[in-house]
């Protein structure tokens, strides 16, 4: 077979030399633009499970890049005078150019032709090539000749970043932050083999360009960092082998992703992007080279499988592009986290943030990266670091303490969610919440024995906030006829009831979550239906529905909601007032305004929904102006020592909808109302939404409020077991998670993790307490049965940065 490898980056040399080694016979060229042995860039790190791929693959090449290999164990962060440093990671790395050298080398060997200086414009110059490895590299020629086949989606980052070297050596992996009068920069630094070390220096657009590093040439921006980093550099020079880019040589990152990955030109020879030209990793996470690498191997082993009969490869292809996209948008989405991390870590949290906790953020900022992770790379870093929180949400604590639970200092490491937090007068004993979850099981609004059981279980199960379901002003208001209400005395009797019930069994503190369904109402119950109309006859008919503006939820299927005129608005707010008192009266201790999810007042806030003309319509402010009018009517009358939450729905996930930037803005407008915390939901304003899902896919809006907004959180969402509760509130993205579905698997939820985890000061309900260490030995026996995983190894990387970050030097 004729192959074609244009480029000569890790991707192309290594299938030229694996496929050489499958069948001899194959006639392999490799054109690369570049001079022999020479390339730009620095250091990669490498993954262990990549080293062993390569390994299988052809042992040769690999002794020799392990035999090249700096290795080092620790993460040190370099942030507001601090040194705070972390172990138990274990990165590899060696020189972009040495890897290459190597491989060409082995190319060489085994009689694969490079023809070097060559640049190609096309890959129909290769007529009799039955193969073309088009690994070009990000700004392949190859790729952009085809984009209406490959269709890649490019998305260009907003950081600046220039990629240079020095030869003052670091014994770990250093991040530097470094302000300046303009804002942050920060430095990716690690060693990569006895002399050199790479160092990436990365800042926000504006921050660039107000330092005037646009106009500055290579010369003048490796001077400016080396004034910027003096004090980490101790005198040594900064290096830059960007000679063949014009200009300064500071990039933007380009995340690129393609639809389809091979074609056949019209000569009938078969196309395969390959590495950088089909996608690309962010250094944040440094994978770029393990995916080029990979990208090689997979498709040499389904030649391997297949065999290599010109009239298959389509077939190999499809299969090698099924295989690696999996592969490659996992990594590419781990690496988007932990990009997003850097481009926002200077005006969200270095400012922000306390040394400890910045560095618990970093560590964590792909999301693969885990609490209980971190205890087993470094033990002692994260319960120091847990001691540290403890003290710290000790001592904001300045009320007393439920008579069941006193709060003092702790003697042991406590995990984050179990520390205590208080909210005005509120103190909450850990961080838990028992989200609001729609019952359907009132009857004429009226709360019942099964409210009783339900919530009374929960508060028992050992969260520290119990909400009952969204709970409306007046029948109208309510989502179905199902739904509970607080409208009249003998519903305030019944809150009462189950509120003393909750105070005089459990730790928990009851909270009411207020909200009118607007245009989503008169449906039936979830499981007769979800969001169909009730019928137009009958004991349970239709009831006529409001909205900021005239709509329908399910076109076609729901009823139409009408505009809400200005006099159903103000005795709407009257309802919530009269509501909100009977919820001080019934001793709810936390309220909250339910402005999310497309009901009547986050139809105001949603330009989706919101179409009105008058005062209330318009811009986000007058957006804004009705709900905010309801929540300070009701902070006027809800009891100043006590606390109110806002839900919000901080991205409608349509184009053209409220964003995250907006969510900011709807975040710091309640809080100058009084709000003291945003419960951070999205979605369900219009069925045209397309929400990307995932395990604590809301989390990053909580993070994002209470950083930019500066007000406390609650995270919902797919946050389902000890570790993301543990994670959230350790790197400051939310004060409380409020926790869903799993409540309702296990009312004990929260004292089932508790012991899962290994936490035994948790207390129980007295009569429940003889289960307790039988429930806590059973938990243990099985963590002593599983072997314990692998230390040290290789980073989860391939490109210049780590997925992670003990103790301070």
């Amino acid at each position: 077979m004729r192959i074609v490898c244009i480029g000569g980056g890790p991707a192309g040399l290594y299938f030229a030399l694996l496929m050489k080694k499958l069948d001899p016979a194959h006639r392999i060229t490799v054109v690369e633009r570049n001079r022999p042995y020479d390339t730009f860039g620095w250091g990669v790190v490498f993954s262990d499970a990549t080293m062993e791929n390569m390994r299988r693959w052809d042992p040769e090449s690999c002794d020799q890049i392990e035999q090249s290999f700096s290795h080092w164990d620790d993460i040190e962060l370099r942030f507001k005078g601090r040194r705070i440093r972390s172990g138990g990671h274990g990165f590899v790395g060696i020189g972009r150019k040495h890897l290459l050298n190597i491989l060409q080398a082995r190319c060489e060997a085994l009689g694969v032709e490079l023809l070097f200086e060559t640049e190609v414009d096309s890959d129909l110059d290769y007529p009799d090539a039955d193969l073309i490895i088009a690994s070009d590299g990000i700004n392949s020629k190859i790729r952009t000749a085809y984009a209406d086949v490959f269709r890649p989606d490019i998305v260009t980052r907003p950081n600046r970043f220039i990629w240079l070297g020095t030869h003052k050596l670091f014994d770990a992996f250093t991040f530097d932050f470094q302000r300046t009068e303009h804002g942050w920069f920060q430095a990716h630094i690690y060693k990569f083999d006895a002399n050199t070390t790479t160092f990436i220096v990365e800042c926000p657009e504006s921050v660039w360009q107000a330092h005037g590093l646009d106009n500055a040439d290579q010369h003048e921006s490796v001077a400016f960092c080396e004034r910027l980093f003096a004090e980490s550099l101790e005198g040594e020079r900064l290096m830059t082998n960007a000679r063949h880019l014009r200009g300064s040589a500071w990039l933007n990152f380009q995340r690129i992703v393609c639809e389809q990955w091979w074609l056949r030109n019209q000569h009938g020879s078969h196309v395969v992007l390959m590495g950088d030209a089909v996608h690309t990793a962010h250094f944040a996470i440094g994978s770029g080279t393990k995916l080029a690498l990979e990208d090689a191997i997979e498709l040499v082993r389904q030649f391997q499988l297949t065999g290599d009969a010109p009239q298959q490869i389509p077939e190999i292809l499809a299969r090698f592009q099924e295989l690696r996209r999996v592969e490659t948008l996992r990594i590419q989405n781990a690496a988007w986290n932990a990009m997003e991390w850097f481009e926002v870590c200077g005006t969200r949290y270095c400012d922000q943030l306390e040394p400890e906790q910045f560095m618990y953020s970093m560590l964590t900022r792909s999301q693969r990266i885990s609490h209980e992770n971190l205890r087993l790379r470094d033990r002692g870093w994260l319960e120091g670091y847990e001691q540290w929180l403890a003290e710290r949400a000790v001592a904001q604590v300045t009320v007393p303490a439920p008579v069941m639970a006193p709060v003092h200092a702790p003697v042991a490491p406590v995990p984050p969610m179990f520390t205590p937090l208080q909210v005005r007068s509120v103190l909450l004993t850990n961080r838990v919440v028992v989200s609001p979850m729609a019952q359907y099981s009132a009857v004429d609004g009226m709360p019942g024995d099964y409210h009783l059981v339900h919530l009374g279980a929960r508060a028992m199960g050992g969260a520290g906030l119990v909400f009952a379901e969204m709970t409306c002003p007046s029948p109208e208001a309510r989502i179905t006829p199902g739904c509970p209400g607080l409208w009249n005395d003998e519903q305030q009797r019944g809150w009462q009831r189950i509120v003393e019930w909750v105070h005089t069994n459990s730790e928990a503190r009851m909270a009411l979550q207020l909200g009118h369904s607007g245009a989503k109402g008169s449906t039936r119950r979830a499981w007769d239906g979800i969001d169909l109309p009730l019928p137009d006859t009958g004991a349970e008919a239709n009831w006529p529905l409001v909205s900021a503006s005239p709509q329908e939820y399910l076109p076609g299927v729901s009823q139409r909601a009408r505009e809400i005129t200005r006099a159903e608005m103000d005795a709407v707010r009257e309802q919530f007032v009269a509501a909100t008192r009977r919820a001080a009266a019934a001793g709810f201790d936390w309220l909250e305004l339910h402005c999310a999810h497309g009901y009547l007042l986050s139809s105001f806030i949603s330009p989706l929904t919101n179409q009105r003309t008058d005062g209330y319509g318009g811009s986000l402010e007058q957006r804004l102006r009705y709900p905010l009018e309801v929540f300070s009517a009701m902070r006027a009358v809800w009891p100043e020592a006590l606390p109110m939450s806002v839900r919000i729905s901080a991205h409608d996930w349509v184009e053209g909808g409220i964003t995250p930037a907006d969510a900011v803005e709807i975040a710091r407008a309640f809080k100058r109302a009084g709000a003291d915390m945003i419960d951070c939901s999205s979605g369900q304003v219009s069925k045209r939404e397309k929400p990307t899902y995932g395990r604590m896919f809301q989390t990053p809006f909580s993070d994002r409020i209470r950083q930019e907004a500066g007000i406390p959180t609650m995270a919902v969402g797919a946050i389902s077991e000890a570790d993301h509760v543990n994670s959230i509130i350790a790197a400051g993205r939310a004060d409380l998670c409020a926790v869903a579905r799993p409540h309702l698997a296990n009312p004990a939820w929260t004292l089932t993790e508790a012991a899962r985890i290994g936490y035994t000061a948790i207390g129980w309900p007295k009569p429940y307490r003889a289960a307790k260490g039988q429930l806590e030995a059973g938990f243990a026996r099985e963590k002593a049965q599983q072997a314990p995983p692998p230390s040290g190894g290789f980073a989860r990387g391939g490109g210049s940065g780590p997925d992670t970050l003990r103790r301070e030097t």
